[in-house]
């Protein structure tokens, strides 16, 4: 496996309680990495870690074989796009002014960044009409396309998503899995996405990292968690969704 980040002995607590426990991961470039299992097990943790709004209590995280640190992080930051449950846009700002928020702070050319902006709007199906509306104007579908435009603004090298499609219902969800899919193939985007829902993370994912309370239990292909369990916790957490097809 060729690695885009690499977490090393990376563990963290807050106060008393511990969120993660220390724990190793590598993530493939090219491929989408789901991080499952239930609430409170460490999965958003893990994604604010490596993205350095949490700080780890002991180990690293590796970025292209270079540890993330305080004074790089800036840096890298420009190379991850961030998609959060709610989105994350800024109410006061249109559709357009906040996919290209980060593109006019740093100071890009204005043709290059509407040439880039008419391209996300091809890439995630949004309308390029509605650019101009600002979030509460737009459905949750369209908020979480253009959070997904804004954080694909500066082609980043990873692409991290906490249950980004979470909130959406059913009909909207299957529409944004099917654009997701193809947009990661598309782009050979290296991904980590975080979701509690297993046939989600078994539509979108290459490789699935299971967890629980603050550990990985279990790594491998859906299959592998169906068919090789390695406790009778990866058994369980697949029967409590056993109403799902998966395929």
């Amino acid at each position: 496996m060729e690695a885009l980040v690499k977490l090393r002995g990376v563990s963290k607590t807050f106060g008393a309680a511990t969120a993660l426990h220390p724990l190793d991961l590598a993530v493939e470039r090219g491929k989408t990495t789901v991080l499952i299992g239930p609430s409170g097990c460490g999965k958003s943790t893990l994604l604010r870690l490596i993205i350095r709004l949490l700080e780890p209590d002991r180990g690293t995280v590796d970025f292209d074989d270079e540890p993330i640190t305080s004074a790089n992080i800036a840096e890298r930051r420009q190379q991850i796009g961030y998609v959060i449950q709610d989105g994350g846009l800024f109410p006061h700002l249109t559709a357009r002014d906040n996919v290209m928020l980060m593109a006019r702070h740093l100071g890009r050319p204005a043709d290059e960044s509407n040439a880039r902006l008419q391209e996300l709007c091809a890439l995630t199906r949004f309308p390029a009409d509605a650019l101009s509306r600002f979030p509460v104007e737009l459905s949750g579908g369209q908020r979480q396309r253009v959070s997904l435009m804004r954080a694909l603004a500066l082609s980043p090298r990873l692409l991290l998503l906490d249950e980004p499609l979470g909130a959406l219902d059913p009909l909207v969800r299957a529409a944004l899995q099917k654009d997701l899919r193809e947009i990661f193939t598309r782009l050979q985007q290296t991904v980590i996405l975080v979701t509690h829902d297993l046939a989600e993370a078994a539509y979108l994912g290459d490789r699935i990292v299971l967890m629980n309370e603050g550990r990985v239990v279990q790594e491998g292909t859906i299959r592998d968690l169906r068919e090789k369990p390695t406790s009778e916790f990866v058994t369980d957490f697949v029967s409590a969704q056993r109403s799902l097809v998966l395929t």
